[in-house]
């Protein structure tokens, strides 16, 4: 029977042979031994039973494998909660929580919002609990997704209404605010994507056409009939679709906001009715 110290060596040693970080490997051991990362440091003698040692191999060689340790663990942080993950959704990234972040400010008290493309709920669910005053519904049209995204929402306590969608047919609006993390990836991008993220995550919400906009001008043309007057479609985008943005907008009677996000890529598009 191995020490933690042995077994947390060897594990990251076999990590690093098979293109893995040790970070993921400290994760998934200490997962196995139902612990947070931390603990294993203060805990290194001690023995790992033979039941915890064969679950961190078999997640060890899942996540060898290409499995994002997302969905191994089953779980993954956005703006300081735990959501529930699995292969049926987008595993949330740090990027989406800029988009949160805007809305959580500018949200007028009381707002109707309506976020398009569930997924874990993530986006719903946090505007909801930073801003309890706001009427969150969320829609999808993956039926996977919203039974992910439910759970969620009554894991976390928080109150959001969900419904299947495909965009916002069956929306019924005003809405003052309509949200979403489209599908915004082109089509030709694929070979040159994360293997880990083509193989693992649903293309149903990655892949959108030749330029990857096909979703969002959809989005839009549904949205220009379900806002209120002076409402806002706030957007997730890609870092090279600014400026078809611009373009669509400028044929339109949308007024375009384009803020970066941390690494300076335009990454979050505020859309409001002239």
């Amino acid at each position: 029977m191995a020490t933690i110290r042995e077994a947390r060596a060897a594990g990251r040693e076999r990590a690093a042979r098979g293109g893995v970080s040790a970070r993921d490997a400290d994760l998934l051991l200490a997962d196995a031994l139902g612990r947070e990362p931390v603990w294993l440091l203060a805990h290194d003698t001690d023995q790992i039973d033979d039941k915890a040692a064969r679950a961190f191999e078999g997640s060890l060689d899942r996540r060898i494998a290409g499995e994002p340790v997302q969905y191994i663990r089953g779980r993954c942080e956005f703006y300081g909660r735990e959501f529930l993950v699995d292969s049926r959704v987008l595993i949330p990234r740090p990027e989406t929580e800029l988009l949160v972040e805007r809305l959580v400010r500018i949200a007028p008290r009381g707002a109707r919002v309506v976020d398009v493309g569930a997924g874990s709920g993530c986006i719903a669910i946090t505007l909801a609990a930073e801003r309890p005053d706001l009427r969150v519904m969320s829609v999808d049209l993956s039926l996977g997704a919203l039974a992910v995204a439910h759970a969620n929402a009554t894991r976390l306590g928080v109150r959001v209404s969900f419904a299947g969608s495909d965009l916002l047919s069956a929306c019924r609006g005003p809405f003052d605010i309509v949200v979403s993390n489209p599908p915004y990836v082109a089509e030709g991008e694929r070979d040159r994507m994360q293997r880990e993220v083509v193989a693992w995550e649903p293309h149903l919400a990655l892949f959108a056409g030749d330029k990857g906009m096909s979703v969002i001008v959809r989005l839009l043309a549904e949205a220009s009939h379900l806002v209120a007057p002076r409402g806002v479609v706030a957007l997730e985008i890609g870092y090279d679709q600014a400026w078809l943005l611009a373009e669509l907008a400028s044929a339109t009677d949308w007024r375009l906001e384009i803020h970066p996000d941390l690494a300076g890529i335009p990454r979050v598009a505020l859309l409001q009715r002239e």
